[in-house]
């Protein structure tokens, strides 16, 4: 579910709240990395059990209007394609999926139910259920492209739902897009015959994730001073104050990346450093980043001081 880039997001967040000086002792903010990165999972299972949860408020709704004094025939029978979705019903059914939400305790909805409410009204509002529902059966290729459509055009833009989620923890902001991402690609490719824990992904790809996350905060944290001097030397023409932090944060990272991680290759180093800044810093920061890092990149290269093994080389 998490990439390497996300990864760098986070310790790059937390590098910046650090701002302390060069020590082997942080524990905390390395925890805090950690804490953080597994905070996003606590938000991909609130998100997916929004979907369990708008399917017991369409029940709910449908036994309201049977148990109705004056019930129509709609209301004694009513087209319960929606209550019905084979895809809602896996997600609903799912037990490592159940265990996960009792795990980390997500029961937000029990206490924040009207935006439940609000997801609802809009779903059930909407051109694409009015199309969905003018049959009363469907096939499972049809409910789960119904399903992805949902998420895709009603809840994941929800701007009501983006405020309670930034009230709810404003880390999770910069956590959205991935888990956005990840639960539409688990959607697309469900299966009424796939593993039971399709709906329960691991958080990071392996465990080289997880030790690349630790490691390069460590690694520029403890190379702080001399990460600096490098910085500085190539921005001298610079007044110091018109450098962003973030972008001295990122140039901290990038350089200890290209020096101390042999088999990530420069260009994705590069790469993945100036995409950071055009998303989390100035306009012009991805451009002033570029400059530095290929200064750098052409003298280390022209001194053998690039140390690239592998895939790394290219």
């Amino acid at each position: 579910m998490l990439n390497r880039r996300h990864i760098r997001v986070k310790a790059m967040q937390t590098l910046y709240a650090f701002r302390g000086s060069e020590s082997d002792d942080f524990s905390k903010d390395q925890k805090f990395l950690l804490f953080s990165i597994d905070n996003m999972y606590n938000l991909y299972l609130l998100l997916l059990s929004l979907l369990i949860e708008v399917q017991k408020r369409a029940e709910d709704d449908l036994k309201k209007k049977q148990n109705k004094h004056l019930a129509t025939l709609e209301d004694k029978d009513p087209n319960r394609k929606f209550v019905n979705n084979q895809v809602l019903h896996l997600i609903k059914e799912s037990v490592p999926l159940k265990n996960a939400l009792e795990n980390y305790k997500i029961d937000y909805w029990d206490f924040d139910s009207e935006y439940v409410e609000i997801i609802f009204k809009a779903i059930v509002s909407s051109d694409l259920y009015a199309e969905y529902m003018e049959t009363r059966v469907s096939d499972f290729k049809e409910d789960k492209n119904f399903i992805v459509d949902v998420f895709k055009d009603i809840i994941a833009p929800n701007d009501k739902l983006y405020d309670y989620i930034e009230d709810k923890n404003i880390t999770w902001l910069d956590d959205l897009p991935t888990v956005n991402t990840t639960i539409l690609k688990l959607l697309r490719k469900v299966k009424t015959t796939g593993s039971e824990g399709h709906f329960v992904p691991r958080l990071y790809k392996d465990e080289d994730d997880k030790q690349f996350a630790i490691d390069i905060f460590r690694k520029t944290l403890l190379k702080s001073s001399v990460l600096n001097k490098e910085i500085e030397l190539k921005t001298q023409n610079w007044d110091s104050d018109r450098i962003a932090d973030v972008d001295f944060v990122l140039l901290q990272m990038a350089i200890c990346e290209l020096q101390h991680f042999p088999s990530i290759p420069i260009k994705v180093t590069m790469n993945e450093y100036l995409e950071i800044a055009k998303e989390y810093s100035t306009p012009k920061s991805s451009i002033f980043i570029n400059g530095i890092l290929d200064k750098l990149v052409k003298e280390y290269q022209a001194e053998g001081k690039l140390n690239k093994v592998g895939r790394g080389l290219m």
